[in-house]
């Protein structure tokens, strides 16, 4: 299993606007490509502004090509999801998942 992380950050009005983004647009387009896992978001506030961090995962290199293209590196980020955001990154970090603490 791969872990796919990427960070942002955006105000406080704009962050639920933006978690709303993900549940209703991104999300879904996630869960029709195969070898997607999960999507785990984190937020935290600091001195007024909200960092979002998405984890999600993967069963494969491969199958995140086909979310990311042959770069899967860069940061797949759309306009509409720009807008929301003051920052975010513009490449991502991938980590094996060695294991799982909870099983």
């Amino acid at each position: 299993m791969i872990a796919r992380i990427w960070s942002a950050q955006t105000t406080p009005d704009r962050a639920p606007q933006y978690l709303d983004y993900l549940k209703s647009k991104v999300l879904p387009v996630l869960n029709k490509i195969e070898g997607f896992a999960e999507a785990m978001v984190l937020t935290r506030i600091e001195s007024g502004i909200v960092e979002v961090i998405v984890i999600t995962q993967w069963s494969s290199l491969a199958a995140i090509r086909g979310f990311a293209g042959n770069d899967i590196e860069e940061a797949v980020v759309a306009d509409e999801a720009a807008r929301l955001l003051t920052n975010f990154d513009q490449r991502v970090r991938h980590y094996d998942l060695v294991t799982n603490l909870d099983q």
